[in-house]
């Protein structure tokens, strides 16, 4: 989606508000592509005193697989996105993060937008903060409850546990 400002762009103090359905369930991620649903972007171009600002509100919710106890959950991301708009730079090499150029008098508003969400995505994908995964063992999901697995003592461990068991059986002298 392009954006075309050529009626705010010679006029100070306009605004041209703008919404949006963005459809990037064509983005892979790690092997899965969680955007299912359509990412929904509103917001407004506002002209201040001959300097084009950008402010917008991206959302959408993203199907994962936990990286802990591997059940499928989604959860909702929304991303605030406020840039300055330039036709032009004097150095472009010393481009800034939340500067964006225009293409005439168009902005490249899906673009854009999906990098702006892209880039705020997070790495690790937990169903929720406290989830306590898989056992190591038997791979039962922790989440329902403990396994039936005994616990093994690290054989690098196994003199210092006897030495412990040992103590247990004594009474201690006065």
């Amino acid at each position: 989606m392009r954006l075309d400002l050529s009626s705010i762009i010679n006029t100070p103090g306009g605004s041209l508000p703008f919404s949006c359905r963005l459809d990037l369930s064509h983005l892979e991620f790690y092997g899965e592509h969680p955007i299912c649903e359509p990412l929904f972007v509103e917001g407004v171009v506002r002209n201040r005193a001959g300097a084009l600002m950008l402010t917008a509100h991206l959302e959408s919710e993203l199907h994962w697989i936990c990286d802990r106890c591997a059940q499928p959950f989604i959860q909702k991301k929304a991303v605030s996105l406020e840039a300055l708009l330039a036709s032009s730079l004097e150095q472009e090499d010393q481009m800034e993060d939340n500067i964006y150029l225009l293409e005439g008098t168009t902005l490249p508003l899906a673009e854009i937008a999906e990098t702006a969400f892209v880039l705020e995505m997070d790495t690790k994908h937990l169903c929720s903060d406290d989830c306590k995964g898989l056992c190591p063992r038997c791979g039962k999901n922790l989440n329902e409850g403990p396994c039936q697995c005994k616990s093994e003592v690290d054989p690098r461990l196994a003199a210092l546990a006897q030495l412990l068991n040992q103590g247990e059986g004594s009474e201690p002298s006065a």
